[in-house]
């Protein structure tokens, strides 16, 4: 926000030291300065103007009014009225937000006109009394914290239950209302039925706040959440490597609801990791097996997403490598936690409460403070390490992958390989003739070449699949087809269970 320029008022000798002491606070203080600009009339450098004209313009132009007021009246003008009495005036007559300090509690000795001026100032706002400068430097704070709670400039509750500042009604979507309606009725038994009003669910939920959408309302509802929380956006990355290193062989940015980031963030993970084909001698669909349970992955995602902390500009990063799955999202752990606490039983402490309640009556998830050491457990059935937990400038959860394993398929095809979960997908594709497009759409590819150099060469150099036109490689009507040794790499697989 543009910061508010505060009119620092009274030109006399005696606040030289107290004006000049409140510029240097605002000016330092880490909060105030985002906010205000103080303005004193000893700081303008010499000009060609009327130096009651320069103040009085000040005063129209800024945002607030800061008024001292002491013993002295200070210099008056033809018609007997001096600065001060002008600014405040004029501050008054343009309903400015005016804050007025009187130095010393007794109003003896002061000068008449002054003894006026603090009696007509009282009969129209409240007014605080200083005796050192130390007193005025901490009285403008309180009254400057308490203009920005009231101006809603600042939070004073969790970030969201506070409103989504320029955001209304008509930025929530109603179909996005319904599923969350459909899938919370079924999911946990929620009460309100399908046809509840957005007004109805959003007050049954808290997320309203004056009624106005709430932070939370919108990240769960939002037709366009990143319209008003820009970070709070997904960031994906997959590298073939150990270390974060540029060219990024995929990267994408998911936008959307929490539930959509989510998902997106999950399918991007899922997509990029192998897995095991079974067999399909107990049914017609051949069972899979991920290298890291979905349930892990999905508990760690949706970990970031709902405690992390909106405030700041970090996105939630999701990074694959070579050996580990990376999430870091830009928060902390709640006081009452520690990274000890995570690997036992404890309490549930979500940093969004109202953003994790949708998200529990939706299972996403759970609120029993279980999460972690179901991500422990799982990691540990399917033979993985347990999950690290770290905090380093955020929180990050790191998931280590399993070494890649190369089937032993030597008895029936004379060779060893090693297969991605895309391969074999493409695999099953080829047992009838394909063509190139619908193999790329497997792997949800676009670029022609590297899908041939990354994905199709190395099959046809294992002898897996075979063109149906070798003599013409860019022929229109080209399509791919499993030659012998791919259907005994195939049912090797599925008899290997693999």
């Amino acid at each position: 926000m543009n910061r508010l320029c505060i009119f620092i008022s009274s030109v006399q000798k005696e606040f030289a030291k107290e004006r000049a002491a409140l510029r240097d606070f605002l000016q330092g203080d880490p909060l105030l300065r985002r906010f205000f600009e103080p303005f004193l009339f000893e700081d303008v450098p010499a000009a060609d103007r009327r130096a009651d004209k320069l103040y009085l313009d000040e005063v129209e132009q800024c945002g607030l009014y800061l008024g001292l007021f002491g013993n002295e009246y200070g210099y008056e003008d033809s018609e007997g009225v001096s600065p001060t009495q002008r600014e405040f005036d004029l501050a008054s007559s343009r309903h400015k937000h005016r804050l007025i300090f009187v130095k010393w509690e007794d109003d003896q000795g002061r000068h008449l006109k002054m003894q006026a001026l603090i009696r007509k100032a009282g009969n129209q706002l409240i007014r605080r009394r200083f005796t050192t400068i130390a007193e005025l430097i901490a009285a403008v704070y309180a009254s400057l914290v308490q203009y920005l709670e009231d101006q809603e400039l600042i939070r004073v509750g969790p970030f969201d239950s506070t409103f989504c500042r320029n955001a209304s009604l008509d930025d929530l979507s109603e179909e996005k209302l319904g599923w969350f309606l459909r899938n919370s009725r079924s999911a946990r038994g929620f009460p309100l039925l399908e046809d509840a009003t957005l007004v109805d669910v959003l007050t049954h939920l808290n997320l309203l706040d004056r009624g106005r959408p709430t932070h939370a309302a919108i990240l769960l509802f939002g037709k366009q959440p990143q319209r008003f929380l820009i970070s709070s956006e997904i960031k994906c990355a997959h590298f073939h490597g150990t270390e974060v290193a540029k060219p990024i062989p995929s990267y994408q940015v998911y936008k959307g609801t929490v539930f959509d980031l989510v998902d997106q963030a999950v399918n991007f993970v899922m997509s990029k990791i192998n897995l095991w084909v079974g067999t399909r001698k107990d049914g017609p669909q051949a069972p899979v097996k991920y290298e890291i349970p979905r349930e892990v992955v999905s508990e760690a995602i949706v970990n970031a997403v709902a405690h992390r902390d909106y405030t700041g500009n970090g996105s939630v990063q999701v990074m694959l490598f070579a050996d580990r799955l990376e999430i870091w999202n830009p928060g902390n752990l709640p006081p009452s936690l520690s990274l000890e606490k995570l690997r036992e039983h404890h309490g549930s402490v979500p940093g969004n409460p109202l953003l994790a309640e949708p998200l529990y009556l939706t299972k996403y998830i759970e609120r029993m403070g279980t999460g972690t050491l179901d991500m422990i457990r799982r990691c540990l059935d399917a033979g993985l390490p347990e999950p690290e937990f770290a905090v380093s400038d955020g929180f990050v959860i790191t998931i280590r992958r399993k070494a890649p394993v190369t089937p032993d398929l030597t008895l029936q095809v004379g060779t060893k390989l090693a297969l991605s979960r895309h391969q074999v997908d493409i695999l099953h594709k080829c047992l009838t003739d394909a063509p190139l497009q619908s193999l790329m759409k497997i792997t949800g590819r676009s670029d022609r070449t590297k899908f041939r150099n990354q994905v199709l060469t190395p099959l046809m150099k294992d002898g897996l699949i075979e063109m149906t036109i070798p003599d013409k490689l860019r022929s229109s009507k080209q399509k791919y087809l499993l030659t012998q040794k791919g259907k005994q790499t195939l049912d090797a697989m599925e008899g290997n269970n693999l």
